[in-house]
């Protein structure tokens, strides 16, 4: 009887000297499907000369214990049917791709419309509802950028986020010391701090008392 198996690099032997069982892998996402636990006649043989081991001071149990013995129970043609077993009991769980030759799963990874695996031939509902996601996550950041959502009521430059360390935050005065935020004069030199206006509108900041963005024109309302 033939030996091909259908799977490759995928498969996963997690047979012991007490039986067979095999890991299939899909290709694409990494799932993972158990075949059933068949029981290896010869390992209970083995096991039974391990009882005998420990009757007779190790007189029989030096080979039963050795790597050889293990490797003869698991191996030969036992290992060869448990595993054609194996195959035929998972492969309904997988389809190959004609396209790249992976073998991936038929829940997740195969696009039965095409016929193809989802890398090849991606569900088109699922990159439409990814697409959306995209864009939504684009629309919120130029709304924050362009100042178009008012994203500081409620804050205080002094105050964090709860559970986060509060650190204040500071400008640099014309000397090269440092103000906090709110101060009105400079600790180090005396000079009175003039605050830069930002435009509303286009983001640029403009000198102090200033009537019109340098920018875009924008009125400031006093």
């Amino acid at each position: 009887m033939s030996s091909h198996v259908p799977f490759t690099d995928n498969v996963q032997d997690l047979s012991t000297d007490k039986g067979f069982q095999f890991k299939f892998c899909c290709e694409r996402c990494g799932n993972g499907y158990m075949s059933s636990f068949q029981y290896n006649a010869l390992g209970v043989a083995g096991s039974a000369l391990d009882v005998a081991n420990g009757l007779f001071g190790g007189i029989f149990g030096r080979a039963a214990s050795s790597a050889y013995d293990v490797q003869r129970m698991v191996g030969g043609p036992a290992h060869d049917a448990a595993m054609r077993q194996a195959v035929a009991e998972v492969s309904p769980e997988f389809n190959q791709c004609p396209r790249c030759g992976q073998w991936v799963c038929r829940t997740v990874c195969w696009n039965g419309d095409r016929h193809q695996c989802a890398s090849c031939s991606p569900k088109m509902d699922h990159e439409l509802a990814a697409i959306e996601s995209d864009g939504t996550v684009h629309q919120l950041r130029q709304q924050a950028y362009n100042g178009t959502v008012d994203l500081t009521s409620g804050v205080t430059l002094n105050s964090a986020a709860a559970g986060q360390q509060s650190v204040a935050a500071t400008m640099t005065c014309a000397c090269g010391a440092q103000i906090a935020r709110g101060a009105k004069f400079c600790p180090e030199c005396g000079r009175k701090v003039e605050l830069k206006q930002k435009c509303p509108q286009c983001g640029v900041e403009s000198v102090p008392n200033a009537k019109f963005c340098a920018e875009c024109g924008h009125h400031f309302t006093p």
